[in-house]
């Protein structure tokens, strides 16, 4: 049974960066470090392609977490538009069966008076 070794970005970039920057042969990085040479290809060339990320004016990452603050300003939002919506009716709602059982309370008080009567 063959364990795969993981390796954190970090040591990925210390891998590439001896690569590139040293002048390393990826065969002799690929030996010292435990990892296929087609590994520290793929690393590579994930690198690259991810890259140009890097130096954009606005990441996207801090853009997408913009929007999805903004969404979530409107979701409160409308979320406390309801709290109050469904507060007032409730209230309201109260104030009907107050006056509905205060109708049928003087209602009934009558008729029992008159039953008493008859």
């Amino acid at each position: 049974m063959s364990k795969t070794k993981k390796f954190s970005s970090e040591d990925k970039v210390k891998i590439l960066r001896e690569h590139l920057e040293n002048k390393v042969a990826i065969s002799d990085l690929a030996e010292n470090n435990g990892v296929s040479p087609n590994i520290i290809y793929l690393w590579k060339k994930q690198l690259f392609e991810n890259a140009s990320i890097l130096f954009e004016r606005t990441p996207k990452v801090k853009s997408n977490i913009s929007k999805d603050n903004d969404k979530i300003q409107e979701l409160e939002s409308t979320l406390a538009q309801r709290e109050n919506l469904i507060s007032e009716l409730a209230t309201e709602l109260v104030s009907i069966k107050k006056k509905e059982n205060g109708a049928t309370s003087k209602s009934n008080g009558s008729n029992l008076k008159l039953g008493m009567k008859s």
